[in-house]
């Protein structure tokens, strides 16, 4: 094959993988809207509603360091396209479901499939794309990726007002087709080079115990009182497993996740911000949409005009800091962006009843800045400090602590966020502005800590031999 041909192949190879990681990106948000017309339709309950969406992140969270093992271990390619194939067959069945608990079940599947489109995805483009060329390629992946993030809400509404909720999920089947199509022909198979590498059953095994239990805590703690026995249980189950995972692959020759990964102060640095990352928008997109309604009385679509300069900043911004990743690196703009985040997150806490527009707009504007900053770059920086071999767990590694950032975040925000409003005062609204006020803080706060570590991990981190050898041959 002529060297034209490949570099067109692996192009070809990115808009595939980027389609099935769209799809993904957009089902965590498009639901969303959708409710409304879902309990009226299926007559379900409020707590029924809620696992529609926590179904989801429940297997999305707690399947995606082993499906991303069984890429590694089994070919990159294969695994996807099972994937892929089990997410068309779950939309089908969403889109088809006539009662509440059909559908739940069927977003549990998509979950699933999500974690091995997340996974899988990500390991395909590091092993596609030279190391050179990562950045930009990741570049692309995420600004897609926060494309889907942004547009899922507005095509939630929009679908379901002009077609029916079912066609939120039926309207994935032909796009999983369109993605299978690119990927047979553009993308090559991979996998790890371990030889005769089976996988870990007894980590298996403990991991899915531990994970789910933890994900549960997280999901539902709140609901169910965080001192209540079902809580507490939950943890104890989650901690032992947990426990015993690592210590089962302490042991085994061919781990699920390989421990030696965490020995790496490139690979944290990027698990940490990551981790960061996922906490501060997670909490921030709880409560700048209540602010917009309740101190602002915004409509839901004015509001969500509001929120694009964060969202869509983050997709048009994320190829071009994929480009500055290529050229300079990805530490700087990780740290860079924790600051912005600080900003934006100093600033927000700032906001009150009379907060003109362009202050509004110019906290938001700095967080979708600080998001792009840390989203690509993040990712590239953990990637690229592994062998490639383990490509695969490495990505399902990042992902998987940045959803338990983002879950853990949630849980101590809106814990914040009730605490403060609960201040004893003569109107609601002011109540809303202290818990508001308090959540910032504590993610200002939290951002710092994590730039802090980011950056001293860095310090110490020595580059990777293949990073090492560029800059001594630029040199």
């Amino acid at each position: 094959m002529s060297v034209f041909a490949q570099q067109q192949r692996k192009w070809w190879a990115l808009l595939g993988v980027s389609i099935a990681s769209f799809l993904g990106c957009v089902d965590f948000t498009i639901v969303n809207t959708a409710l409304p017309a879902l309990q009226a339709d299926l007559g379900a309950s409020v707590d029924s509603l809620q696992w529609v969406i926590n179904g989801f992140i429940l297997t999305l969270s707690s399947f995606m360091v082993l499906v991303g093992r069984l890429a590694d271990l089994h070919g990159r390619k294969r695994v996807l396209f099972i994937g892929l194939s089990v997410f068309g067959l779950a939309s089908l069945a969403a889109g088809l479901a006539t009662q509440i608990d059909t559908l739940i079940g069927a977003r549990v599947i998509q979950g699933l499939a999500c974690a091995v489109l997340y996974t899988a995805s990500g390991a395909i483009v590091s092993s596609t794309f030279d190391s050179a060329e990562q950045g930009k390629a990741f570049g692309v992946l995420f600004g897609v990726n926060g494309v889907g993030l942004a547009v899922g809400p507005v095509l939630g509404g929009l679908i379901t007002s002009g077609f029916g909720w079912q066609w939120i999920f039926l309207i994935n089947v032909p796009f999983v087709l369109l993605s299978l199509g690119i990927c047979s022909f553009s993308v090559q198979e991979s996998r790890s080079a371990e030889a005769g590498a089976r996988l870990d059953g007894w980590g298996a095994l403990l991991l899915l115990i531990g994970l789910p239990s933890l994900v549960l805590v997280i999901v539902q703690g709140g609901a169910w009182g965080w001192g209540s026995s079902l809580t507490l249980s939950l943890i104890v189950l989650a901690l032992l497993a947990l426990v015993a995972f690592l210590a089962v692959e302490r042991r085994v020759a061919a781990p699920i996740i390989d421990l030696k990964l965490f020995a790496n102060r490139r690979f944290v640095a990027g698990v940490a911000a990551s981790f960061g990352l996922a906490l501060f928008y997670c909490v921030a997109f709880f409560v700048m949409p209540l602010y917009l309604a309740q101190i602002r009385g915004e409509t839901v679509q004015a509001s969500g005009l509001l929120l694009l300069p964060t969202t869509l900043g983050v997709a048009l911004l994320s190829p071009l800091v994929g480009r500055l990743v290529d050229r300079k690196g990805p530490a700087l703009l990780i740290k860079t962006g924790l600051l912005l985040f600080v900003l934006s997150a100093l600033l927000q806490a700032g906001f009150d009843r009379q907060t003109s527009l362009p202050y509004l707009l110019g906290a938001f504007v700095i967080m979708g800045l600080g998001w792009a900053s840390i989203l690509g770059p993040s990712t590239v920086l953990g990637i690229s400090s592994v062998p490639q071999e383990v490509g695969s767990v490495a990505m399902g590694s990042l992902m998987t602590l940045h959803n338990v950032g983002g879950g853990v975040g949630l849980a101590l925000g809106v814990g914040l966020f009730h605490h403060f409003s609960a201040t004893p005062l003569d109107d609601a609204q002011g109540a809303f502005l202290n818990g508001y006020r308090g959540v910032m803080l504590f993610l200002a706060l939290a951002t710092l800590l994590v730039w802090t570590a980011v950056s001293l991990l860095l310090r110490a981190a020595p580059l990777p031999v293949a990073a090492a050898e560029e800059g001594a041959s630029r040199g």
